[in-house]
């Protein structure tokens, strides 16, 4: 019974993952752990984030941004083996792993939340001003910006520095890193084409070390195997109709409730 229930979690996960763009593997991973357990959770959700990954590549390939590519495997690279390592470091005391995902994904869910609030009180506000204020602060801006340009940076880059490891610690942790380096992508690559092929071949990379990992450990066995296969069709359906509900339905009302989820999600792994 719990089988058939992970089964259909990875359906709903990739419908919400086709509808929003994003949150397909975190979303599914708190359930999956409850009802299969990590050893199982872990590499088929894996594989499946990979085979994803090809299918958006496969017909974008050309619009891969090398740049931010490069930049963001270098640093999450090295990120995901340092979790790899600490997951297995810490596999006998499972519930403090499920407690660590827990926080993240709640406090995803209530970032998410906040920002959807703080979005249509934004947009439910009228103008006070509509001309330009000659005097106080407007007028300092830009001396301050002159002095401080470089440490802001500065700063700036080792936030996004920071962004991307944490990115690759969580990935090579639990395989769902995704919110963090969306993120951090939204803000560099705004083509749409160019954002879906970028992250796509990131997770192609760092799922494949993840996978390969699992191979060299021994994860995989014949029965994971069966597993995996069943699972295909499941997500091939969720992410098709995802990408029919993403034409036809109303995006804020599935951030909303993918946030509310993701609350719920999170809660669940603070119990047994």
């Amino acid at each position: 019974m719990k089988e058939i229930l992970f089964y259909i979690v990875i359906l709903l996960a990739n419908i919400i993952q086709g509808i929003t763009g994003f949150a397909g593997t975190i979303l599914a991973m708190p359930f999956s752990l409850k009802l299969v357990g990590m050893d199982v959770a872990v590499p088929v959700l894996n594989l499946l984030g990979l085979a994803s990954g090809v299918y958006v590549l496969a017909g974008n390939y050309r619009s891969v941004d090398r740049k931010e590519l490069l930049r963001a495997v270098a640093v999450m690279e090295p990120a995901v083996i340092i979790g790899l390592v600490a997951r297995r470091f810490l596999s006998g005391k499972p519930q403090l792993l499920y407690y660590v995902l827990g926080a993240i994904v709640l406090a995803l869910a209530v970032s998410g939340l906040w920002g959807l609030l703080r979005k249509e009180k934004q947009q439910g506000a009228e103008p006070e001003h509509s001309g330009s204020k000659s005097s106080g602060p407007d007028n300092a801006a830009p001396q301050r910006s002159e002095v401080t340009g470089g440490s802001a940076s500065r700063g700036a880059a080792a936030l996004d520095i920071a962004i991307l490891a944490a990115s690759g610690l969580v990935h090579g942790l639990f395989v769902c890193g995704g919110p963090l380096l969306i993120g951090y992508l939204s803000k560099r690559i705004k083509d749409k084409a160019s954002f879906r092929a970028t992250i796509s071949t990131i997770w192609i990379l760092l799922n494949g070390t993840i996978f390969v990992s699992q191979l060299i450990s021994g994860a995989w066995n014949t029965g994971l195997v069966k597993v995996q296969l069943i699972s295909l069709p499941f997500l091939a359906a969720g992410m098709f109709a995802g990408s029919l509900l993403y034409k036809r339905m109303d995006q804020h009302t599935f951030m909303l409730i993918t946030y509310v989820l993701l609350f719920i999600a999170g809660l669940t792994l603070f119990f047994k």
